[in-house]
């Protein structure tokens, strides 16, 4: 099974919000996911990002791919 690190999309028309999650790769994005690791609210200012570090990096060492944008958040948040 491969797993990934990616966005579900929350919120309302024309205001995103996302939850960072694990989930098998074949899974729909709004679909089903095996833990959720954190949020990020773009539309704030500055955009809002909390991520749980240990679960994170967890998840890396159990092989979790992360996606571009999620490699980028935690990248800021000095995950990775």
């Amino acid at each position: 099974m491969a797993v990934r690190m990616r966005l579900r999309r929350l919120g309302a028309k024309k205001n995103p919000f996302y939850r960072i999650v694990i989930a098998d790769s074949r899974s729909p994005r709004d679909g089903r996911f095996i833990e959720e690791i954190g949020y990020y609210n773009p539309v704030s200012q500055p955009a809002e990002v909390k991520v749980d570090a240990d679960k994170a990096r967890e998840w890396l060492a159990k092989g979790a791919q992360p996606s571009d944008t999620v490699r980028g958040i935690l990248k800021n948040q000095g995950i990775l």
